[in-house]
């Protein structure tokens, strides 16, 4: 006969003893009065999960209130860009200032900006 066949017999439960001794431990420490210490555990767990969610709300709430989309005054093209900074049309590399939800140029103080119109020779003869 073999000698090993008493010792054949187990349980084949991978996983279920891990969860079965954090349980045994969770119900320990309730019963003798540190019945806190899991509720912590518990709230700790609850925050981690519930944080991301809350800022990722509260980041796409921040970007609603401070994305313009607007056209560049020098060239008419229409890209985003955030309130109140400065940045570069990316079509035509003009300096802009965002104010207000529109976009400006940005030019040094002095300098007077104009705006060309073209004339026909033929009504310069008139």
């Amino acid at each position: 006969m073999n000698q090993n066949s008493t010792n054949t017999f187990q349980f084949k439960l991978s996983g279920v003893g891990s969860w079965l001794t954090l349980l045994l431990i969770i119900w320990l420490l309730g019963s003798i009065g540190l019945g806190w210490l899991v509720k912590s555990f518990m709230i700790l767990i609850g925050l981690i999960l519930i944080t991301p969610a809350i800022a990722f709300l509260g980041f796409r709430w921040w970007l609603q209130r401070n994305l313009v989309g607007d056209e560049c005054p020098v060239c008419n093209y229409e890209f985003r860009a955030l309130n109140r900074t400065e940045c570069r049309c990316p079509n035509c590399n003009e300096p802009l200032k965002i104010e207000q939800g529109h976009f400006n140029r940005l030019t040094p103080p002095g300098t007077i900006d104009v705006e060309a119109v073209e004339v026909l020779a033929k009504q310069l003869e008139d």
